[in-house]
């Protein structure tokens, strides 16, 4: 079956189609683009990933600034579940001191469980609201490596498409072809076995 396959789309054998020779060729862009443009195509949108997500963190840090904080009350108690063993966090009012500002309040996620007295990290803005801690250097990977992953999935998806499309056509073709050699030949067999 190989030889076969192999002298199917050799030049100088007469069974070879333009079909043949367009599929050939197409098989090869096919596993270019699946092994060479795919990979690169990944790697340079995680890399794009990886920049924008690290001056993003990067800002976060220059602009947010940590204090610690005291919770004036207390978090709900988490219920047990079965289905997520991570303690769930709870929106608290805290209260933290900032040199030249005084005492202040405001809302902190803690755990599930947090007792009023006890001390907890507050990430504040520019203007001294409570926000989100800056974004992680595991986070600012775990971004790049999903998005070029996902990327690359993308560019497979589509190059598998054209390839199944390009398929279709080309046996559309192949047997148009087929068609046209039999109607030539087809009167020929037919007087012989007459």
């Amino acid at each position: 079956m190989r030889t076969r396959m192999r002298y199917r789309y050799d030049r100088r054998n007469p069974l070879r189609r333009r079909s043949d020779v367009v599929e050939a060729w197409t098989a090869l862009v096919v596993a270019v683009l699946l092994f060479v443009a795919a990979p690169l195509a990944g790697a340079a949108v995680g890399w794009w990933a990886y920049d924008s997500s690290r001056s993003l963190a990067t800002a976060q840090r220059a602009e947010r600034r940590h204090v610690s904080a005291t919770l004036v009350e207390n978090a709900p108690i988490a219920v047990p579940s079965v289905q997520d063993s991570k303690q769930p966090l709870y929106q608290v009012k805290v209260r933290w001191t900032e040199p030249g500002r005084g005492a202040r309040t405001g809302p902190a996620m803690v755990p599930a469980g947090s007792l009023r007295g006890d001390r907890t990290d507050v990430w504040l803005d520019g203007r001294g609201r409570s926000v989100a801690p800056p974004v992680t250097d595991t986070l600012v990977w775990q971004h790049a490596v999903t998005t070029g992953v996902w990327t690359t999935g993308g560019v497979v998806g589509l190059v598998m498409l054209a390839r199944i499309a390009e398929r279709r056509i080309a046996e559309r073709h192949r047997m148009a072809e087929w068609e046209e050699e039999w109607a030539r030949t087809g009167p020929e067999w037919r007087k012989r076995t007459a």
